[in-house]
C-alpha cells in the first residue's frame, strides 16, 4: 500500500509542498514593502534624501519592536534592513534620491542573468530552493540533480523567475534614468511582493498541470526524503475514530 501511494507522488507534488513551506506570511511582505513607502512619502514631503532615509529607518525600528513583541521569523525584516542600508549608501553617496533604487535594479539584473545561465547549465536556481527541504542537503547539496524530472521541472519554474526579473528591469530602469522617484517607489512596491506572489501563482499552475514522475534513485531518493520530511513536519489530519462503534456495528 505504501509503495503504491509513493509511486503516485509526482515531482510537482514534492516541489509544491516545498515551496509552500518556504513562503513567508502577509506580515513578512509588509516588513519588506513599508520601508520603501516611508522613504518615498518622506521624500515627497521634505524633498530631502537624508530625511527620507531617516523616515525609512524610523519605520524599520518600529517594525523591529513589533516583531520582537509578536515573535516569529526575523528573515524578512533582516532583508529589509540590509536593503535599506544599501539604498542609503548609494543615495547618500550621490545625493540623488533615485539612487536609493539602484541596488534593487542591479540586483534584479544580476539575478535575472544568473537564473538564465543556471537554466542553460542545467543547474536551475529554484532547484537549490527546493533542495533545502532535503534533510541531507548540508551533506549532499547537489543530490537533487540525480533526479532528472526534478531538474526539468525546476528549470521550467526558474523561467518564471527570469520573466519576473526581466519585467522589473523593463519598468524600473527607465524610471530610474528619468529620475522619477515617486514612480520608482510605486514600482518597487508593486513589483516586489505582489509580483512575487503572481510568479508563485504561475508556478502553482505549472505544478498543478504537470505530471512528471519521480526518477528512481534507488535507496537514496532525494524527492522521497523531502516528501517524508514534509509529512513529519505537517502530519495529515486523520478523522477521529470510534473503536467502540467499530466493534458493535456490522
Amino acid at each position: 500500500m505504501t509503495a503504491e501511494v509513493d509511486a503516485e507522488i509526482t515531482v510537482e507534488q514534492v516541489i509544491r509542498t516545498r515551496i509552500s513551506d518556504a513562503l513567508g506570511g502577509w506580515y513578512g511582505s509588509l516588513e519588506t514593502a513599508l520601508p520603501t513607502v516611508a522613504f518615498v512619502v518622506t521624500w515627497l514631503v521634505a524633498d530631502d534624501v537624508r530625511a527620507a532615509l531617516l523616515g525609512a529607518a524610523a519605520l524599520l525600528t518600529v517594525l523591529a519592536i513589533v516583531r520582537g513583541i509578536v515573535g516569529g521569523s526575523w528573515r524578512f525584516l533582516g532583508s529589509s534592513v540590509f536593503a535599506t542600508a544599501l539604498a542609503a549608501f548609494f543615495a547618500l553617496r550621490s545625493g540623488q534620491a533615485q539612487d536609493a533604487f539602484l541596488p534593487g535594479i542591479l540586483t534584479s539584473a544580476a539575478y535575472g542573468v544568473a537564473a538564465l545561465v543556471s537554466i542553460f547549465a542545467r543547474w536551475p536556481l529554484l532547484g537549490f530552493v527546493v533542495a533545502l527541504g532535503d534533510p541531507k542537503f548540508a551533506e549532499q547539496p547537489t543530490a537533487w540533480r540525480r533526479d532528472a524530472g526534478l531538474v526539468r521541472v525546476c528549470s521550467r519554474l526558474t523561467w518564471v523567475l527570469v520573466a519576473l526579473f526581466a519585467v522589473r528591469l523593463a519598468v524600473m530602469l527607465p524610471l530610474y534614468l528619468a529620475g522619477e522617484v515617486a514612480w520608482l517607489g510605486v514600482g518597487k512596491v508593486v513589483l516586489g511582493w505582489p509580483a512575487y506572489l503572481l510568479a508563485i501563482v504561475v508556478m502553482g499552475w505549472l505544478l498543478a498541470v504537470g505530471r512528471t514522475p519521480q526518477t528512481d534513485d534507488g535507496g537514496d531518493d532525494v524527492t522521497e526524503r523531502m516528501e517524508q520530511a514534509h509529512q513529519q513536519t505537517h502530519p495529515p489530519a486523520h478523522p477521529q475514530t470510534h473503536p467502540e462503534r467499530e466493534r458493535t456495528e456490522p
